[in-house]
């Protein structure tokens, strides 16, 4: 694998440390700037907001442009979001720096997972775009707890600037890694990244993934409550816990990519079952402390070992223009992250118990399942046609040829 990969990892790692570790600076935020913690959690809203709106946004408009220079831009962008985030004077200027820090966030993932898979051979792909995810699951072990710790003992506003100085670390390991041929690609310009989305395999692609990270984050919004009531850990316990999440969801995302090199559809298939039954057994695992930390790095595992084969998925289905419909994947998995919290919460909310969130994800890892095999089956109908239309336009300059003499 190219060491420029490590770029990738490195930018990936600070966007995952940002995105996440303002849920546990919450109560921090609120005291300094004199909010309800309802309202610091909008910054949180704010964020994804900002990632929903910038991946497919800045995917189009930088379309025509080296996409060597569109990483490096897309990271200064996350720099200057972070450190406005740091000078912040009120809660308005801060929601308004958080929407600023998300919108490079999908764009990035989504050009650099085209670099990445650019830069190896057809059979390692895959694992290309695992080691790119990389940074963005170990910021969930290492890179949000410690950033937590400073925000907690030298001030939110600390957390943001270090996040900010790995942005800097990020801009100069892309600058000296990613190779300069990537600035010769060719580019299909806006109308033909435009063109891709309307595909039908694109779509199904995108609400596979959807439905299959929105079972994930039904049960991950409310692990914490499920950790307290039903498992018995005291809160002091839930960071370590979330840390085991974070990896499981990296052993998932490199078994994923490896397993996805040999069989893409088989690895999808695979994970979105195995995130079935691991939600379905939530209720039994959560009844002790010990199975319920077991749950928490399974649950990371399956969720995880989906991503690598989601996102090489809708790139193959858009290769013509793989940019905007790989960085729209990202707004996908944001939409995910909203949506799941959102039907989690309604199955707590009608009195189902504190476990229920889970077995909500359960319905919507089968629904994944059921979009995945229905592209299956529209890629199975129209692989004929395609076939076909090879065959004819090999035999077309044959009788031509035979037409001139």
């Amino acid at each position: 694998m190219p060491l420029a990969l490590l770029a990738l990892a490195v930018g990936a790692f600070g966007i995952g440390t940002t995105e996440f570790v303002m849920m546990g600076l919450l109560p921090d935020v609120a005291d300094d700037l004199n909010i309800s913690i309802p309202s610091a959690g909008h910054l949180v809203s704010a964020y994804a907001l900002g990632v929903v709106i910038g991946a497919p946004l800045l995917a189009a408009v930088t379309a025509r442009m080296s996409r060597r220079t569109v990483l490096i831009g897309l990271m200064g962008l996350f720099v200057v979001g972070n450190a406005l985030s740091a000078l912040a004077p009120d809660n308005g200027w801060l929601l308004a720096a958080r929407f600023l820090s998300g919108l490079p966030h999908g764009a990035f993932f989504g050009v650099g997972a085209v670099v990445a898979t650019n830069m190896v051979a057809p059979e390692r792909k895959a694992r290309s775009v695992s080691l790119m995810f990389l940074g963005l699951t170990v910021a969930n072990v290492l890179g949000v707890p410690v950033a937590t710790l400073m925000g907690q003992n030298l001030g939110w506003r600390a957390t943001f600037l270090g996040v900010s100085a790995i942005g800097l670390a990020a801009i100069a390991a892309l600058a000296f890694l990613i190779p300069r041929d990537h600035e010769h690609t060719t580019a299909q310009g806006l109308r033909g990244e435009l063109a891709a989305l309307r595909s039908l395999p694109v779509w199904l692609s995108l609400g596979t993934t959807v439905a299959g990270f929105g079972a994930l984050f039904a049960a991950y919004s409310y692990i914490t409550p499920m950790l307290t009531d039903a498992a018995g850990y005291a809160d002091a316990s839930v960071t370590l816990l979330l840390a085991l999440f974070g990896v499981g969801a990296t052993a998932g995302n490199l078994l994923g990519g490896r397993l996805a090199d040999h069989s893409l559809r088989g690895t999808l298939f695979g994970g979105l079952a195995s995130l079935v039954a691991v939600l379905a057994l939530f209720p039994l695992l959560m009844r002790t402390e010990l199975t319920a930390a077991v749950a928490v790095v399974l649950l990371g595992m399956a969720a995880f070992a989906t991503g690598s084969p989601l996102q090489l998925m809708v790139m193959e289905k858009a290769s013509s223009a793989p940019s905007l419909a790989s960085s729209a994947n990202q707004a996908a998995f944001n939409l995910a992250n909203a949506g799941g919290a959102w039907i989690g919460g309604l199955a707590l909310a009608a009195g189902f118990g504190v476990t229920s969130p889970a077995l909500a994800g359960v319905a919507l890892a089968v629904l994944g399942l059921v979009v995945a095999s229905l592209a299956y089956t529209v890629d199975r109908r129209r692989a004929p046609v395609a076939g076909r239309e090879r065959i004819v336009a090999s035999h077309v300059p044959q009788e031509a040829e035979a037409l001139h003499h």
